[in-house]
């Protein structure tokens, strides 16, 4: 039995964790709500009464399974550790040698190093409870000390949950749909969601959780786990036959990627974990946590107008000129040229790493719109794709060994590009320049930082060996540069839409594009289910056409704008075809947001159980708990009707609160509530227990719901 001194309890942001630290690997007891100060003696009964029945055979009865689980300690599940040196040193044993633990303002961590003296191979283990978010991490690294090299082909790290996990949770989708959930039973054996395409990809799962059966937003159990990593991976949801369950992760290594010579280390990624009663509390802690990091951002975000959608690839001086006059009237503050601007670019066949202004579009530069862009007081921002690279580019043609080659050519076309090996220093070093040059130059404030071709047969050049890590590590690398020469950039995560959203890049980027989709009625479900890591402020959140250009979906601009309040709002519509009624409303809308932005930005994202899946309510409290906005909205006809009272989740059961319905566009049609006309004074409590009778909307439409203190 361990003595206390092995036991350690990590204490951080109202979130306990629970470590046994003997001369095995740490051994997660528990994790989630704080426990309170806990003497020697209770941790050393919580260690105690963890420890299961013992039959005849270490194998084949349940243990507390280290985070990092080992095949030659009896483990039957998913090993954590896949490597060896030509078939040799293949099952490691680690022991441990020390444990150190820390408090500090950041929070409280566990180092564990540990050594395999007989495979000459050492481990470290650092556990971290956060202070500003209570979200648990942690990471290994692994260091060859042996003379013959050994290959890793994985480190995998699981985190553990309790037996009332019996729900599984995760996300799927493809492009324009991102973020679809769905569920299923916590059965035994192994679910597993995994990125393969040298990026998290539109189909990235985001996170992966497991709680009670049932679990919502507002109530239920939950934990999740997410990989901040924005290359392969894997998200495991793994269940024994002895009834352990485990939420894994480890970083996806092509064959031969990994090779330690003697010395050399791999550290994985870091491994997030939240938990909470329902998925707002567990959302939370995410959103803190990016809150508190060096890289978000620390003015109100601007409303962008962004080009794409308006002209596609038909730009000059004296169009988008005219459209940022005109998006400066109806107050855009962020003009955003997109795709098109460069040498020989007509469509999107040609030219992808030219990164020079197109002479024969732009014959005085791009100098004369960004003066006048700046003169209507907005800042300025440009599209690259620095990863990128056309097979019909100057780039191309003069450098193709900088085109990833795993030794039957370029490969299959996507969106008819291919990817710019990084991995080569001349090629890292070109983008950089060309970048950075053109940054100072125009004083650009802002990049669109797109990322469309999945990395498939990523071969480095000439040998071919896989290239996909170091892809990842060199974009990293090349967004950390550019911002420390020129700071006060901000750089937006895009892959597709949104394929690249991970807390690996969000250590870089001041915005994600959650999708290409504009369309309303699916950027309610795709913002609500990215909302689960990432917070509203660093969401692009556009006001796309009438028509929708990827559904054909057609929605009033009340709908579509109040779909784009609730992130970074921004502006895809062509307003040079744009009437003076329409103008007139998306100005009110964006005023709107401005106006509410300090509470959209900086409150708890709030999303009720309705019961219903036609009918959403969802919302942002103000952290002092004294405002609030909610939108009511139907995505289809529901089961019943009327609707009938819905809570409104987040108040201060002891705080008055007046709620009047707004309409910065159109009013809802047909026969409302009394209520609605005057608004309503209700308690916090009466409201979260009680609630409101909620009007009559047809599908695709919304109220929203101001709540201020009495």
């Amino acid at each position: 039995m361990p003595t206390a001194s092995t036991i350690s309890h990590l204490r951080a942001g109202g979130t306990s964790v629970v470590v046994v630290t003997d001369d095995r690997l740490p051994r997660i007891l528990y994790w989630g709500d704080d426990l309170g100060d806990l003497g020697a003696d209770e941790l050393e009964t919580i260690a105690r009464t963890a420890l299961p029945a013992v039959g005849d055979s270490a194998v084949t009865y349940p243990q507390p399974v280290p985070v990092l689980a080992q095949v030659s300690e009896g483990w039957l599940g998913r090993p954590g550790l896949v490597g060896d040196s030509g078939g040799r040193r293949w099952a490691a044993r680690f022991r441990m040698l020390t444990a150190q633990s820390a408090d500090t303002d950041a929070g409280a961590r566990l180092v564990v190093d540990a050594v395999d003296a007989e495979y000459e191979l050492a481990l470290r283990i650092e556990i971290e409870v956060l202070a500003a978010s209570g979200l648990v991490r942690q990471r290994a690294t692994l260091r060859n000390d042996g003379s013959d090299r050994f290959r890793v082909d994985g480190i995998e790290l699981a985190l553990p949950v309790p037996h009332e996990a019996d729900e599984i949770l995760d996300l799927t989708g493809r492009w324009s749909l991102e973020r679809v959930p769905q569920r299923q039973p916590f059965n035994v054996g192994e679910w597993v969601r995994s990125s393969r395409g040298g990026k998290p990809g539109l189909e990235h799962t985001l996170l992966l959780a497991a709680g009670r059966q049932g679990f919502g937003f507002r109530s239920g159990a939950v934990w999740a786990t997410h990989l901040a990593w924005s290359g392969n991976q894997s998200l495991t949801a793994e269940r024994t036959p002895a009834d352990t369950r485990r939420l894994a992760v480890r970083e996806g290594l092509a064959s031969g990627e990994v090779e330690l010579e003697r010395g050399a280390e791999y550290t994985t990624p870091w491994q997030y974990g939240s938990w909470g009663d329902g998925l707002d509390e567990l959302a939370s802690r995410f959103h803190r946590h990016l809150r508190a990091s060096p890289a978000h951002p620390s003015t109100p975000r601007p409303v962008i107008l962004n080009t794409w959608e308006a002209v596609y690839f038909k730009q000059d001086l004296e169009t988008l000129v005219a459209l940022a006059e005109e998006g400066a009237a109806v107050g855009a503050e962020r003009f955003v040229v997109d795709d098109g601007w460069f040498l020989g670019r007509r469509d999107d066949t040609s030219a992808l790493g030219d990164w020079d202004v197109d002479p024969e579009i732009w014959p005085t530069g791009l100098e004369p719109l960004v003066a006048r862009v700046r003169e209507l007081g907005m800042d300025f921002g440009l599209w690259f794709e620095p990863e990128m690279i056309n097979l019909d580019s100057r780039l191309a043609r003069e450098h193709p060994e900088w085109i990833f080659d795993a030794g039957h050519g370029a490969g299959l076309p996507s969106r008819h590009q291919h990817v710019l090996d990084l991995g080569h220093p001349e090629a890292y070093d070109y983008v950089l320049g060309r970048m950075s040059a053109l940054i100072g130059e125009l004083g650009i404030d802002y990049i669109k930082w797109d990322h469309n071709r999945y990395l498939l047969d990523a071969g480095h050049t000439p040998e071919g060996r896989p290239g996909l890590r170091e892809q990842t590590l060199a974009a990293y690398r090349l967004m950390a540069e550019l911002a420390a020469r020129h700071p006060g950039l901000e750089i937006e995560s895009c892959a597709s839409g949104g394929g690249r959203i991970d807390l690996g890049v969000l250590e870089h980027t001041q915005r994600v594009w959650s999708s290409d989709c504009n369309d309303p009625h699916e950027r309610l479900e795709i913002q609500r289910w990215t909302g689960l890591v990432v917070p509203p402020e660093l969401q692009g959140t556009h006001v796309g056409a009438e028509e929708s250009h990827t559904t054909h979906r057609v929605h009033p601009l009340s709908y579509r704008a109040e779909k784009a309040i609730w992130g970074h709002m921004g502006v895809e519509l062509n307003l040079l075809t744009s009437d003076d009624e329409t103008k007139a409303e998306l100005a009110s809308w964006i005023a709107f947001h401005k106006e509410h932005r300090g509470l959209l930005h900086n409150g708890t994202s709030v999303h009720a159980d309705t019961g219903d899946d036609a009918v959403r309510l969802e919302g942002v409290v103000g952290a002092d708990l004294r405002d609030a906005l909610y939108a009511f909205s139907l995505t289809e006809r529901p089961r019943t009707w009327p609707i009938g009272r819905l809570a409104l989740p987040g108040l201060d059961d002891a705080v008055s609160y007046r709620v009047t319905a707004v309409f910065p566009g159109d009013k809802p049609h047909g026969a409302q509530p009394p209520w609605l006309a005057d608004g309503a004074v209700l308690s916090g409590r009466a409201l979260r227990l009680v609630g409101l009778e909620m009007p009559s909307l047809d599908p695709d439409r919304s109220v929203l719901l101001s709540v201020h203190a009495a």
